[in-house]
């Protein structure tokens, strides 16, 4: 491994390597190396906070190394039975499954197919019994685990932690032991999971695994890691204007861990642009137009991320309308369908509107449109005041009246046009 190498693999973007020396022993014997990387499909999606890591597998990969892909299809229905955790929802097996099979699917954007096994814990946890489940629970104590800092601060504050919470590190760590990895690769919010993985292949007599940490990607809310939960996230497999217009958002501290963390700029290059907005002598604009560009073609190629920087100029910059408005087939019927809401449907009694005009429930038609996930998000924005119609505002949730013709804009990139039905374009 030259010193190059070994620069762009073991100082960009790692965080931390447990134990380092060991694993640049490894590297140098040119052996391949198991390298374990963990998911609980706890959601369908990948976002760039997960990219961090991927690359660095795809980087080994390169160099002749395998990745072995755990699905956690048994820890992602442990969850967090407390609520206390908005990030580990308990999962029923079906739920598990669909995510899982969007997220190896994005999975495969970054990550090589061809030099990846994949691995379903239920592929040895299927044949655990109670007495191995005892075994695994005597190898550690609980003051061990209320050593971790979200247990810690959970057990200190007086709020509930449930036995099964206990049980996920020891499922993980057993992960490592059952495909006898030589290195797990995680954010450094995994520190102590992996650790415990090290720790119990010791126990077993296998040779301790290698941890690699990767720094946690601050979301597009400028402050808290990046998750679908929280909503500051940035998904892979969004479309090229919405990842385009996400990155644009980002706050202009965040333009170097970006550049460093998720795209292949030169190092030599990175210091320049460092010393550059150190010095204020460049525009952070132009800088986030290149790394939006670049983060875009990443995933959808260079064509599209082109097309997205013109829609970016010209909808968000310009204030203009795309060129493009997916249309939307307004009628009493359709709208009636949705249950449990105050729709009412029906001509527009206000003067000004044309005769045909309707009266109808903005979170039913959010979500029947797809500018909104759930009722309960489609709320949410209209609160945050992120919901125009004709370039007004709206405040009030059921009451829009609204004409075939009529434009409805969420946030700053999400548009529909409503049409009369029969009319929607083919």
């Amino acid at each position: 491994m030259t010193g190059r190498l070994s620069d762009r693999l073991l100082r960009r973007g790692v965080a931390e390597i447990i134990v380092e020396a060991e694993l640049a022993d490894l590297l140098k014997s040119g052996k391949p190396l198991r390298l374990k990387q963990g998911f609980d499909p706890s959601c369908p999606d990948i976002h760039l906070g997960h990219v961090v890591g991927l690359r660095k597998l795809r980087q080994l990969q390169e160099m002749g190394h395998e990745v072995i892909l755990i699905v956690g299809d048994w820890t992602a229905q442990i969850g967090d039975p407390s609520g206390q955790s908005a990030t580990r929802p308990m999962l029923t097996p079906e739920e598990v499954r669909r995510n899982a099979d969007t997220y190896m699917k994005q999975f495969f954007r970054v990550v090589d197919r061809q030099k990846t096994q994949v691995k379903w814990q239920s592929e040895w946890f299927g044949k655990f019994d109670l007495s191995d489940v005892i075994k695994l629970t005597s190898k550690f104590t609980v003051a061990q685990f209320l050593a971790r800092e979200d247990f810690s601060n959970r057990y200190n504050a007086g709020r509930p932690i449930a036995i099964t919470e206990l049980l996920y590190p020891l499922l993980q760590a057993y992960d490592s032991v059952a495909i006898e990895a030589d290195v797990e690769f995680g954010g450094t919010d995994q520190k102590f999971n992996c650790l415990v993985g090290r720790e119990l292949q010791a126990m077993v007599g296998q040779r301790p695994q290698q941890v690699f940490l990767v720094p946690l990607l601050v979301g597009t809310d400028g402050s808290q890691k990046m998750s679908k939960s929280l909503g500051n996230y940035v998904g892979v497999d969004e479309p090229p204007n919405d990842i385009y217009g996400k990155v644009m958002s980002i706050a202009d501290d965040l333009i170097m861990p970006y550049f460093e963390l998720v795209t292949d700029v030169a190092d030599k290059e990175l210091e320049q642009i460092r010393q550059q907005l150190a010095a204020n002598s460049v525009n952070p604009m132009d800088l986030k137009k290149r790394l939006a560009m670049d983060i875009a073609a990443q995933f959808h190629g260079g064509k599209a991320a082109d097309e997205a920087g013109q829609h970016f100029a010209r909808v968000i910059q310009n204030r203009e309308m795309p060129e493009q408005v997916p249309e939307f087939p307004l009628t009493p019927g359709l709208l009636k369908e949705e249950g449990g809401e105050p729709v009412a449907v029906g001509r527009a009694g206000s003067a000004g509107l044309q005769q045909e005009g309707f009266v109808v429930s903005g979170p039913a038609l959010l979500v029947k449109a797809g500018l909104a996930r759930s009722r309960s998000e489609a709320r949410r924005l209209i609160a945050q005041g992120a919901v125009d119609v004709d370039d007004s505002t709206v405040t009030d949730a059921y009451c829009w009246r609204v004409v075939p013709g009529s434009i409805v804009k969420v946030g700053k990139r999400r548009f529909v046009k409503l049409v009369s039905a029969g009319r929607q374009q083919a």
